[in-house]
């Protein structure tokens, strides 16, 4: 898996979301498109990684070409199940699980195993309702992402809070990546 050169992390959103890593329940990243809800994916990774060098990371991300094969729930559950080890923890990440038609029966079967560890994004109106609860039930806890704060925003774009910098957040408003855009700050 490649993750882009440069995350800035958004230690807040991972401080919260720390204490719920490794429990039987999916953790569900859900907000408007362009928030960063990816990159926290990533950003969890790494937190992984960094702990557990060989540990066994499935990641699906649902807006990729290579996964257009991915179209039912139950191709999701075959690809998750074709690459997950038996014994160890596996941590399964699912980058707009809105995509796939019925995807909460296959995080209810994946959750009757207590070795996979289930991050979920998802931005369209279905993940952003209470419609969520009734599809998981108990079996999930939703992380609301939000565009930059302005405090973000300025240690996103190394500035220094100035009425020039209140400006550019106001005029480009706070989606993360404006920090790789042509944008000049």
């Amino acid at each position: 898996m490649n993750f882009p050169r440069i995350l800035k992390k958004r230690k807040g959103y991972i401080d919260r979301i720390k204490p719920f890593m490794q429990k039987s329940v999916a953790k569900v990243l859900t907000g408007q498109r362009r928030v960063g809800k990816s990159f926290l994916l990533y950003q969890l990774i790494e937190e992984i990684l960094g702990e557990e060098p060989d540990a066994n990371i499935i990641y699906i991300n649902l807006e990729d070409f290579a996964f257009s094969s991915l179209q039912t729930a139950e191709d999701l559950h075959s690809y998750i199940i074709s690459h997950s080890k038996e014994k160890v923890k596996n941590y399964i990440f699912i980058d707009e699980i809105q995509d796939i038609p019925g995807f909460e029966k296959v995080i209810r079967s994946l959750l009757l195993n207590e070795d996979n560890d289930i991050y979920i994004t998802g931005s369209n109106a279905k993940m952003l309702s209470g419609e969520l609860a009734t599809y998981l039930s108990g079996r999930y806890i939703e992380f609301k992402i939000y565009s930059l704060s302005y405090s973000e925003f300025l240690e996103f774009h190394g500035l220094t809070e100035s009425e020039t910098s209140y400006e550019l957040y106001s005029r480009y408003g706070g989606l993360p990546y404006l920090c790789e855009s042509a944008v000049e700050l």
